[in-house]
């Protein structure tokens, strides 16, 4: 593990794009006038030829992605998450999602650390969006390292992925030894006084969370969900009935998103006190991004806070 290298989601994934090209020729990537933002700029300087700029145009982006897989072609199309899961959600649903194509929609920007672009951009809601399309792989990796496998995992998949990139710098977390799978989390430490299942920008914070806890005398087990949709199943279950308590952490509406995740697996298998760490069922509005995840409640002391109520109800 790392604690100083910080690297933005959103640079893993180009990057992965031209590490991917390099190994495979009959996948192409689409982006809607972001390539700079989004860092599918990285590919279009390395493969011009397989990069179209789609424009302004979300809704159109999402229809010729889809129209290509039909083709045969593997398609990677990104923008902002706010505009790839929101303003094109009819598209993703009916033109990706209900055929089933192998088209990976990969959004950056997400979420509340989008910072000063403000809240008609910093989109709290996708992951909700993309859950409930059926048939929809949810993916929101935490690192550099998960990031750029996941990438390549959505590659080999078969069917439609959504994977979530963040523009904030974040600690890499995992070596290279790290081997990421769509559909299996992973427990980052031991404890079972209480389990914090945590996924993206927020997976860091639980560390960090789990440090100061174990500094109280409190042994929390960490857990990275990368892949909300299909969720670990067994790795949440077992952490409710070894741990007792479990405190959920995500950048994300506490709504529909990995927190509500856990919570549905567990009311069918094993009714278990839950915490939700996320954003409140409100909007966020401009500011730096470290301010933001300050005063919306997303740091480690929220955590620790959480982590403390939790265990009151076990």
């Amino acid at each position: 593990m790392s604690d100083t290298v910080k690297i933005a989601t959103r640079e893993s994934y180009g990057n992965a794009l031209v590490a991917l090209a390099e190994k495979h020729d009959d996948f192409i990537v689409l982006d809607a006038d972001l390539a700079a933002a989004t860092k599918t700029g990285t590919f279009k300087k390395a493969y011009p030829d397989r990069f179209y700029d789609c424009g302004i145009a979300e809704q159109n982006l999402i229809s010729i992605a889809a129209g290509i897989a039909t083709t045969g072609k593997k398609v990677f199309c990104s923008s902002f998450a706010m505009f790839a899961a929101g303003r094109a959600f009819e598209q993703v649903r009916n033109s990706i999602g209900y055929p089933h194509l192998h088209v990976c929609i990969c959004a950056t920007h997400a979420g509340i650390s989008v910072g000063e672009d403000g809240a008609t951009h910093q989109c709290n809601e996708d992951i909700a969006l993309m859950n409930v399309i059926p048939g929809m792989t949810v993916i929101n990796p935490c690192d550099d390292t998960e990031a750029k496998q996941a990438v390549e995992a959505a590659y080999n998949h078969d069917g439609p992925v959504y994977i979530r990139f963040g523009r904030l710098a974040t600690p890499v977390i995992f070596d290279d030894s790290y081997k990421f799978e769509i559909g299996k989390g992973v427990q980052l430490t031991e404890g079972n006084d209480v389990a914090i299942i945590a996924t993206g920008l927020l997976v860091n914070e639980a560390l960090e969370a789990a440090k100061t806890l174990k500094e109280q005398g409190i042994n929390a087990r960490v857990i990275n969900i990368a892949t909300i949709k299909p969720i670990d199943r067994d790795i949440v279950i077992k952490a409710a009935k070894e741990c007792g308590a479990i405190v959920t952490a995500e950048e994300h509406s506490v709504i529909g998103g990995l927190g509500s995740v856990v919570c549905d697996v567990l009311a069918e298998t094993c009714p278990t006190p839950v915490k939700k760490i996320g954003v409140n069922d409100r909007f966020g509005f401009s500011g730096p991004a470290k301010d933001l995840l300050v005063e919306f409640g997303l740091k480690a002391d929220n955590i620790v806070a959480a982590a403390k109520e939790i265990i009151k109800n076990k």
